[in-house]
């Protein structure tokens, strides 16, 4: 008989927890026939969220509960759950109830039919999130796969199977910040996705912000790829080329025919627009020396605060 641990980062979660709790036990207990942990990372909610854990915790020994010093976002949470994690599998899903445990018996049912497949990304069947969260999942999904060269047609969710030996090397990474996905597409090509129900939320409304995508697509850009430097590149040497075949033409025009150059305001527009360029450039370097001294600083990605195994 095979473990399972369910890792879920937890956040602001006090209304949905004994719910999931109850749902994962049923699950595993009358369908699944398999042992099951639940490791619950408290993520520095500002509510009740980790009093319920405790009781959880009190209620079933399976149920290993820690808190996060602060709060450190969800890829941390997720990789302080694998740490504690000692099952056969490791499956991750949210706190929202969004992510339903009686879908579970498919994606597992797939790993076990599939000695090929390492890792089971649940596809959502009618997403439940809001347009912006569409939007920017979309060029998320697009962007990763231009700079990870993964399959565009494979979706990466939060709502995952996975090997054991998937999450060992994941662990073994040392590097600031990691994505969880990201890190999936880079160690294993043998991904696949299962299409399940996605339920809409019970409680409050999602965390991530247009500013949050935002800031998560851009880090994932400069972290995992040039491009952006590569883009500012192309357009200094396409002005450089302009630069040269306008003033030849210029030349012509005043030693041939004798007109001058004139236009004041073209030239202020020039340069307020070539000075925000350099900028810009500026800017992004800086955003890749952010990184890399992030990288050499060597924090750790999170603190455990308090834990109960």
């Amino acid at each position: 008989m095979s473990l399972y641990s369910v890792v879920v980062p937890v956040y602001n979660s006090e209304h949905t927890l004994e719910e999931l709790y109850e749902r994962l036990k049923n699950v595993f207990e009358s369908t699944i026939h398999e042992e099951f942990e639940l490791i619950l990372v408290d993520d520095s909610s500002r509510d009740n969220s980790f009093s319920v854990m405790e009781k959880l915790h009190k209620k079933d020994s399976r149920v290993k509960i820690i808190q996060l010093a602060k709060n450190f976002g969800q890829h941390p949470a997720l990789l302080c759950g694998f740490s504690y994690a000692s099952g056969d599998f490791v499956i991750t899903m949210d706190d929202d109830l969004q992510h339903p445990p009686e879908e579970l018996p498919k994606m597992i049912g797939t790993l076990k039919e599939r000695e090929d497949v390492d890792v089971i990304i649940a596809r959502y069947a009618g997403r439940k999130h809001n347009l912006i969260r569409r939007i920017g999942t979309r060029i998320s999904v697009y962007a990763t796969s231009k700079m990870l060269h993964k399959d565009p047609n494979l979706e990466i969710t939060s709502f995952r199977l996975m090997r054991r030996f998937i999450v060992d090397a994941i662990l073994s990474t040392d590097t600031h910040l990691p994505q969880i996905g990201n890190l999936l597409v880079q160690t294993s090509n043998r991904i696949i996705n299962v299409d399940v129900q996605h339920d809409a939320r019970k409680f409050g409304h999602s965390n991530y912000t247009f500013r949050h995508l935002a800031h998560d697509l851009i880090y994932d850009i400069t972290t995992n790829s040039a491009f952006p430097l590569l883009v500012v590149r192309d357009i200094g040497i396409v002005s450089f080329f302009l630069s040269i075949i306008l003033a030849l033409y210029y030349l012509i025009r005043f030693f041939a025919f004798g007109v001058s150059v004139q236009g004041f305001t073209t030239t202020v527009l020039l340069i307020l627009g070539y000075n925000g360029l350099i900028l810009l450039g500026i800017g992004i370097i800086g955003e890749y020396l952010m990184h890399v001294l992030d990288e050499a600083k060597k924090m750790p990605n999170y603190i455990v605060r308090k834990k109960e195994l």
